[in-house]
């Protein structure tokens, strides 16, 4: 309708411009003063009349101000040639009349194309940020999927080198798939990164392209979370078709737990479908095909276990909040290119609890600081000034005080000890959490189930008998210790009676309480030098707990 309306516009000013343009014309002409033969005599003695015009029946005498016409007929030509030019203009009128239309046909034509392009493209720029702003709603917009090639290395990724380790395989595997295909081996499809936020995650998979140096597709877990039903699946496999054709190559999906959430519950039929969608394409990965899916998650707890079943997500790698020694790193790489005076491992010290990403906020506040005060040179000070504002800004950031980290020191370092001792199995306990293994298994026994609640329980039994006092850092931990006590009472029918009664899961808690209290009070040595590495290091190996305890016993 608009466009109609537009057209009939145009054609109306175009009609009305060449009225015009006809009435300029014939008031042009009415301008010209028609005289007698007297009268042009007079004008002709005065010497008014700069030139003439023969047409036609008709001549046409002009002045410096004013135009006359007169018959031809009667006037002495020769007596006019004489004092005044004469042209001769031999014009058919109808031929006048039909170039005056022609031409103004002409421009009327190119004034309505002239106005049709400048609405074309009006109407083109407004649909493009029309759909620049809605093409997410847009159900028939068409995907454009783009790999980036990533310029990190692991190199820039300071600390976990242990993640870089479990990784560095894959990293060959996507350089010489050859080497594998010959002996038959197939490597994990997918790789699910588990950390809590601002560890590095994605940098982590950023640099596992880097260092294979192949395309790099990044998707966002929402991005598959459409209104559209159909849309997000019709997603998942164009970035997994875009993914297989450009071999070897990663797909990172940040976030997973937005579309990978487990089913069921708050039903969401959208959410479902894409879901099914996303496990019958990593399932259809043909074997070797070269393309490695990197997941990322900060809530395992809440991903479908379909997704995390073998012929998946086979390899799970935790990244903890950095210790003392990646802090070091960490920080001097981010102070790299920047003038400073300042002692990087008393930076480290102040900094327990922040995260990799914290760190980069840490330093470039204190930057700020530094520019601010008219310096190009960072200095202790800038730290210690900006160290509180970080906190702030960082909502659940741990920092410990060093009476706090002793009491934190003491009660991980049981936790390891107990775990070590109880056969469960860990990676590495630090000063801000732990990294025991949720090893998937269809038959639990009632003993691991009960040596995993003393493990949960060890630093509160801990911190009773060398501080003789509880505290706040063990919430968490019972938690999840009445958690499995509950599973073991109410689903698998472990407690005194086969039936539950209302006191099962205290006794339980109560029993592994008053084991693991037993068992601490005779290990006061190897407490002690467990606490103290964690203390100092921040961190504890199974490796290294195994070393100490070796050698006291």
């Amino acid at each position: 309708m608009l466009h109609i309306k537009s057209k009939k516009l145009m054609i109306t000013v175009g009609a009305l411009l060449i009225v015009f343009l006809l009435l300029v014309v014939a008031y042009l002409k009415n301008d010209i003063k028609i005289i007698n033969l007297p009268t042009y005599n007079m004008l002709l003695q005065s010497g008014v009349i700069q030139k003439a015009v023969i047409e036609d029946e008709q001549i046409l005498l002009y002045s410096n101000t004013d135009s006359y016409a007169i018959v031809k007929d009667g006037v002495d030509i020769t007596k006019l040639l004489e004092q005044v030019p004469i042209q001769v203009r031999n014009t058919d009128p109808f031929l006048q009349e039909l170039l005056l239309v022609v031409v103004l046909s002409f421009f009327l034509f190119g004034f309505i194309v002239y106005m049709r392009k400048k609405r074309e493209e009006s109407v083109k720029k407004e649909q493009e940020t029309h759909q620049s702003a809605y093409s997410v709603l847009d159900p028939f917009a068409k995907s454009i999927i783009r790999a980036s090639t990533s310029r990190y290395k692991f190199a820039d990724v300071a600390g976990i080198d242990e993640v870089k380790e479990e990784l560095q395989e894959i990293v060959d595997f996507l350089k010489s798939p050859q080497k594998y295909h010959r002996l038959g081996i197939s490597l994990p499809r997918g790789v699910l990164l588990i950390g809590p936020p601002g560890v590095g995650k994605t940098m982590v998979a950023k640099a596992v392209a880097g260092e294979a140096g192949v395309p790099f597709y990044y998707q966002s877990g929402a991005s598959f979370v459409q209104i559209y039903v159909g849309m997000g699946a019709k997603r998942v496999r164009e970035l997994f078709s875009y993914a297989k054709a450009n071999a070897p190559s990663i797909i990172f999906i940040d976030e997973i737990d937005a579309v990978g959430k487990a089913r069921g519950g708050m039903r969401n039929d959208e959410r479902e479908s894409t879901l099914n969608e996303l496990l019958t394409q990593m399932d259809g990965f043909e074997e070797n095909s070269g393309v490695i899916v990197v997941g990322a998650t900060n809530k395992i707890e809440v991903i479908d276990e379909a997704l995390l079943r073998s012929g998946r997500f086979d390899r799970r790698i935790f990244i903890p909040m950095p210790d003392f020694d990646d802090r070091v790193k960490i920080l001097q790489n981010y102070l790299k290119g920047k003038t400073s005076e300042v002692n990087v491992y008393e930076i480290a010290k102040m900094s327990v609890g922040f995260s990799g990403a914290a760190l980069s906020t840490f330093v470039n506040e204190a930057a700020i600081n530094a520019l601010r005060e008219n310096r190009e040179v960072l200095l202790m000070e800038d730290f210690f000034k900006v160290r509180q504002k970080v906190l702030i800004g960082k909502k659940r950031l741990l920092s410990f005080s060093d009476e706090e980290k002793k009491i934190q020191a003491v009660y991980q370092g049981a936790k390891a000890l107990c775990a070590y001792w109880f056969e469960v199995d860990f990676d590495k306990i630090t000063l801000t959490n732990d990294r025991l293994k949720d090893i998937d298994q269809e038959i639990q026994s009632k003993t691991a189930m009960f040596s995993k609640i003393k493990v949960y329980l060890a630093g509160m039994c801990a911190t009773k008998i060398f501080f003789n006092d509880s505290f706040s850092n063990a919430s968490e931990d019972l938690s999840r210790a009445r958690e499995i006590a509950s599973e073991m009472v109410e689903l698998y029918g472990m407690g005194r009676k086969l039936v539950m009664t209302s006191d099962d899961v205290l006794v339980i808690l109560d029993d592994a309480s008053k084991e693991v209290s037993k068992f601490l009070e005779g290990m006061s040595e190897p407490m002690q030098r467990i606490s103290q590495k964690l203390f100092e290091k921040e961190s504890i190996t199974k490796g290294e707990l195994k070393e100490i305890v070796d050698a006291l016993f």
